[in-house]
């Protein structure tokens, strides 16, 4: 299994490889931990590769949802993802229930997966032994499987991930070749693309820990919808350490050097130049200057966030116009599923 990043010399060609990803609207922000660690490494991808991302409203229903809560953040996940330059002309965005064929093409590979199999998965593993098993739901048991009917309807070459979802991608390729062996040859294995690092982005009040939309703290995370000025408040008064002194070390200085890794990200400057620029300076000039970094940062994404929430009926053409290019390749693929398990197509 190659773990290589592909390149764009890789990518060169008349046909662009397919990639696939996808996010769930569970919140009504993106933060700076899910933005800088991987979705806006998105955009780039639509330079090189046929894109096909989408929002997991399916999975968001494996815990309980406030049904007005969820069907207002589907409509702020979509907007923030154009809003950080995800190009409608240029890649699928769609909804993952506007697409049946993830759900049909889920039944199929629920048939060739193992209980076992799916019993050791992450999410239904970890709640069940905290909780029991009566706790979880079947939804929860199947989510990795309905996970790699998501990927494997669109036949990609590379799947965007984290070290988080490897595992959940070794499940799909296992069905895949399974799915190949017993029947014919249907799905290309995905790869990994392996998202280049940004460098963990950690909560600002306990940088020793993941930032957070679950376990961060308010004063913690940095939310892209928030007020300008809030984030601006949140970064001066981050936690750092009495030292005093800007420079990077994850183990000693983690909390500065958390607002370096921000600072560099944001900005694209190297975390040495950063050092070298405030050498001599105290905290307080990093962090009124880093605040001043995210006020320019987020105030425009904000701004174009909110445009497009006010016009819902945009927002759905463009989410209606991804499910149809979305359901020209999944259900080519589904029709051969259903050829080569047997099943009887329909006569229209």
């Amino acid at each position: 299994m190659s773990h290589q990043t592909p390149t764009a010399a890789q990518a060169a060609g008349p046909a662009r490889p397919r990639v696939l990803s996808g996010i769930q609207a569970t919140a009504d922000s993106f933060h700076f931990g899910n933005y800088l660690g991987a979705l806006r490494q998105w955009v780039d991808l639509q330079e090189d590769y046929q894109p096909f991302f989408f929002i997991a409203d399916l999975h968001a229903l494996t815990v309980p949802q406030d049904p007005k809560a969820l069907r207002e953040r589907f409509y702020r996940c979509a907007a923030q993802l154009i809003a950080m330059g995800i190009d409608p002309d240029r890649s699928a965005l769609f909804v993952q229930s506007h697409v049946p064929e993830h759900t049909q093409l889920t039944w199929v590979l629920e048939c060739i997966t193992g209980f076992g199999e799916a019993r050791r998965m992450t999410q239904f593993k970890d709640k069940s032994a905290k909780e029991g098993e009566s706790a979880a739901s079947v939804g929860l048991f199947a989510y990795p499987i309905l996970q790699a009917a998501d990927i494997l309807l669109y036949r990609p070459k590379y799947v965007p991930v984290g070290e988080d979802q490897r595992q959940h991608l070794e499940l799909t390729r296992d069905l895949a070749q399974r799915f190949n062996h017993r029947y014919k040859k249907t799905f290309p294995l995905p790869e990994p693309y392996i998202l280049k690092s940004t460098g963990r982005i950690t909560d600002l009040q306990n940088p020793t820990a993941k930032m957070s939309k679950t376990n961060s703290s308010a004063s913690g995370i940095v939310e892209m919808l928030d007020e300008p000025k809030v984030s601006a408040k949140k970064i001066r008064s981050a936690v750092t350490d009495s030292q005093a002194q800007v420079r990077y070390d994850d183990e000693g200085q983690p909390g500065i050097s958390n607002l370096l890794t921000i600072y560099s990200a944001l900005t694209g400057t190297k975390v040495a130049d950063l050092e070298q620029q405030y050498a001599g300076k105290g905290y307080g000039d990093f962090k009124g200057d880093l605040a001043e970094v995210v006020v320019d940062f987020v105030t425009p994404f904000r701004d174009r966030t909110n445009e497009l929430l006010d016009d819902r009926a945009e927002l759905d053409g463009v989410l209606r116009r991804g499910a149809e290019q979305a359901r020209e390749v999944a259900s080519r693929t589904l029709a051969e599923v259903y050829d080569r398990v047997g099943l009887v197509r329909p006569t229209l």
